[in-house]
């Protein structure tokens, strides 16, 4: 039967009572267009016949004709010869119709807030850009540049995974494994990079590092517990521990980076991103970290690493904290985000074999263990050599860009401090006093300039609010300048002459 004439797919939508106030011809008008802005009908779908539908709700056929007719008047739908009736494709360019609140007290009307366990909807919601890609002068961190993505290579590297040979390496369930290969390129080709040298059974594969942070947390924290964090620091692990039930210890970030000596000696865990400070940039330094490690062995701490921004090729690289470890009290968690693509969700934790053998066993509950598909291709990315070359690719291409985006914030927003750190994908600057760094964005946004403010960074309920993250990564170099220079109109600065 064709998808047209599918009774299955249309008795959910066309219900209609003799009981009713309202007429025939009115409830099918009032159910189609009720399925209509709830997205339920696709623009490609034809609806059914006049006939069928008239014989499937047991009323006359012209009640059905004129029913249509009038949704088709009032532009809901547009008829085609000889192919029935469909969606006008212009109502469903309006945004949606919000969904009608249920009665509490009609049975079946649940209050799904009141029964949650954990309250992730009321965590500061993630910064969203949809349509970054649109934008002339998109100055956001995370997302990638189409004209940098090795995509041959990704290509090349996909079909060789779809090989019948290969097909029967990862189609099977591995309950709680990883690709072997993929554990192998990570043990060879990225941990040696950051000075980690570990076995196979202390690397687990996760869907990026934020779920790698979520499994620890779920692991190893409960109420009670309390992370020592950076602050400003990564907002996303702040909610997770805190859906953990953990508390957090506010810990202040200099040029140095985390204030090691202001660690409470009470803190359970100690988040830090060492590599280049979140949001800031600042790379820990190395006096701080031995102070750190000292201090953890001292408090019995447990320091979860985030590699943030680390797999770039700095030009003053430092080892990963996990390379200094030599207690196993260390956590590294890595992603390939900042390289590969954010949207393939591939990252990994490094630590002790009976904490990965946990988290495998968590894991499993969760999801298994990531595609195993997407875990082949990635692995023989990183085989072949792409990843390396990739890696030195974009490392030049941040160099020029941060460069370029320091010199053009001296030139046209000298009021304006930028954090001089070397490597990283971002620039975190500080306005002058009165600045408020919303207000600002939704001003540059007119001028197809995006930002990021900086107060969700800060833990407390009064955050600062002159701070700006500047992203480099999916913007081109020769739109640096421009963008400032817009940048700076939208603050109401006039530009200097060329």
């Amino acid at each position: 039967m064709s998808t047209r004439n599918d009774s299955a797919i249309w008795s959910g939508l066309f219900t209609i009572s003799p009981d009713s106030g309202q007429t025939l011809q009115a409830q099918i008008r009032q159910a189609i267009v009720a399925a209509i802005l709830d997205r339920q009908i696709a623009a490609s779908m034809p609806l059914p016949s006049c006939r069928i539908l008239a014989e499937k709700l047991g009323v006359a056929r012209g009640t059905v004709v004129l029913a249509f007719q009038q949704l088709v008047d009032q532009g809901f739908l547009v008829a085609r010869e000889r192919r029935g009736h469909f969606v006008n494709p212009d109502v469903l360019t309006t945004p949606t119709k919000p969904l009608a609140r249920q009665d509490n007290n009609v049975p079946g009307g649940l209050d799904w807030k009141a029964r949650r366990r954990i309250a992730a909807s009321d965590m500061p919601p993630p910064m969203k850009m949809e349509n970054w890609i649109k934008s002339s002068y998109p100055f956001i961190y995370g997302q990638f540049d189409p004209g940098l993505f090795p995509t041959a290579e990704w290509r090349e590297c996909n079909r060789m995974a779809l090989a019948v040979l290969e097909i029967r390496n990862w189609a099977a369930d591995m309950v709680d494994r990883d690709d072997p290969l993929l554990i192998e390129q990570i043990q060879a080709r990225l941990l040696p990079r950051r000075g980690i040298f570990a076995n196979p059974d202390e690397i687990i594969v996760t869907l990026g590092a934020q779920h790698a942070i979520y499994m620890l947390a779920t692991l190893l924290m409960s109420r009670g517990s309390r992370v020592a964090m950076e602050d400003p620091g990564y907002p996303d692990a702040r909610s997770i521990f805190r859906l953990a039930g953990a508390s957090i210890d506010a810990v202040r970030v200099d040029a140095e980076g985390i204030v090691t000596r202001e660690i409470p000696s009470e803190s359970s865990f100690v988040f830090v991103t060492p590599s280049h400070h979140c949001p800031t940039m600042v790379p820990l330094s190395e006096t701080r970290r031995r102070e750190l490690l000292a201090i953890a062995a001292r408090n019995d701490q447990i320091i979860i690493e985030d590699g943030y921004d680390s797999q770039l090729i700095d030009d003053a690289p430092q080892q990963a904290l996990k390379s200094l470890d030599r207690t196993g009290r260390v956590i590294h968690v890595g992603s390939m985000s900042k390289t590969l693509a954010p949207g393939l969700r591939l990252g990994y934790i490094v630590a002790s074999s009976d904490l990965i053998a946990e988290l495998r066993a968590l894991r499993r509950f969760m999801l298994r263990h990531p595609p195993a598909n997407n875990q082949r291709a990635v692995a023989l990315f990183l085989s072949l050599g792409h990843h390396d070359a990739l890696v030195r690719k974009l490392s030049t291409a941040f160099a020029e860009r941060r460069k370029r985006l320091v010199s053009a914030i001296s030139a046209f927003l000298p009021d304006w401090n930028a954090t001089d750190s070397a490597g990283g994908t971002s620039v975190w600057l500080e306005g002058p006093q009165g600045t408020d760094s919303e207000k600002l964005s939704q001003a540059a946004a007119t001028r197809s300039v995006l930002i990021e403010p900086g107060a969700r960074f800060f833990d407390g309920q009064s955050p600062p609010r002159r701070f700006v993250r500047l992203g480099i990564s999916s913007i081109a170099v020769q739109h640096i300048e421009p963008g400032i220079r817009e940048l700076a109109t939208a603050i109401g600065r006039r530009p200097a002459a060329a």
